[in-house]
């Protein structure tokens, strides 16, 4: 009974708090305008600085890739390993 009431209660809540919600200024209504272009202007360039991490890792992961290959190319039991018998073929 007493979860009954509690529901109840909730419901009957929830329209007051939406007309609520709609009289009240949002966040843009009360900056400045020169306070937003700042916050806009702060927010691209995190967001550019971020990019260029994402690229700088990605850059990094590809030099390592290259240089590890590079290490195995010379690893002759790799390549041995790692031959197929056809590719001995064309070397006889």
């Amino acid at each position: 009974m007493a979860k009954k009431n509690r529901q109840a209660a909730s419901h009957a809540s929830k329209p007051k708090a939406a007309a609520a919600d709609s009289q009240q200024a949002t966040l843009k209504d009360l900056l400045s305008a020169d306070v937003l272009s700042k916050l806009k202007e702060q927010s691209n360039a995190l967001k550019a600085a971020e990019e260029q991490k994402k690229q700088d890792a990605a850059q990094k992961a590809d030099e390592a890739r290259k240089q590890e290959q590079k290490r195995l190319e010379n690893d002759m039991e790799y390549l041995l390993n790692n031959s197929k018998p056809g590719d001995w073929k064309k070397y006889k």
